[in-house]
């Protein structure tokens, strides 16, 4: 991997350090719950390769992926993701947790899993099971009550937030209850499109990898559709043919 470099904004143009790539990716410290949103994508949207996005990942996204996690106090993820991708909970290693020291952050990120339906989520899922502290599976009444204990079984947390559909007001606002507020969204596609369509999402977060994939291969939000968000870009990065974007969602700040 060759050195990191910021290309926007143009004024902050030039390499970055470690400590000055934590800066750009740390979540505002305002007390205010924050939702970043990462993806990555092939150069021609692609968000995956043989169901899984591990294929178009390159080192500098594994990077900001990780920076992401590290500096979140709640990975939140899609039960059809957290399964097809193999996640498991968050397991500091020396790096992230020294890293967390030097922020202020609690020893572990919690992770917490949305599924509206189960079907998606056996109890032996790794994020349930290969965990440090309790899963947080934010479900909804329309899931039969024997899932839902099987997750209960298996050492997670279950809570409700809707009847029929998950409420991702009601999810996020739970989040915000315990203190959790820089959230690290890590898809799929359709949570995010959900989030998104809702109005709930601060920050897109967009690796472009340099692939080409063509085929049928989904794209990074999906969902019922909304009318076109304006987005702010933050800031761009480059390291070994990647592009790291950030991107606000919304009205462009006051400057």
């Amino acid at each position: 991997m060759n050195a990191i470099h910021q290309i926007f904004p143009t004024a902050d143009a030039g390499p970055l350090t470690t400590e000055a790539l934590e800066r750009l990716y740390a979540y505002p410290d305002d007390g205010r719950l924050r939702v970043c949103a990462n993806f990555v994508s092939s150069a021609d949207g692609a968000v995956e390769v043989e169901g899984r996005s591990a294929g178009l990942s390159t080192p500098p996204d594994r990077v900001v992926l990780r920076l992401g996690t590290d500096l979140a106090d709640v990975v939140l993820v899609a039960a059809g993701t957290a399964v097809a991708e193999a996640f498991t909970g968050v397991r500091p290693g020396e790096r992230m947790a020294e890293r967390r020291r030097r922020f202020g952050l609690s020893e572990v990120p919690v992770t917490a899993v949305v599924t509206g339906t189960g079907r998606s989520l056996p109890p032996s899922a790794p994020v349930l099971t290969d965990v440090l502290i309790p899963t947080i599976v934010f479900t909804c009444a329309a899931v039969p009550e024997s899932v839902r204990a099987s997750w209960t079984d298996a050492g997670a947390e279950v809570v409700l937030t809707g009847d029929g559909t998950v409420d991702l007001h009601t999810v996020l606002a739970e989040i915000d209850r315990r203190d959790l507020r820089r959230v690290n969204c890590m898809g799929g596609p359709g949570l995010f499109g959900t989030l998104a369509e809702a109005g709930l999402v601060d920050e897109l977060r967009l690796t472009v990898a340099p692939f080409l994939v063509s085929g049928a291969a989904g794209r990074i939000a999906r969902g019922a559709g909304m009318d076109p968000a304006r987005l702010t870009l933050l800031s761009v990065v480059a390291d070994d043919d990647t592009l790291l974007i950030r991107y606000a969602i919304g009205d462009p700040p006051v400057r």
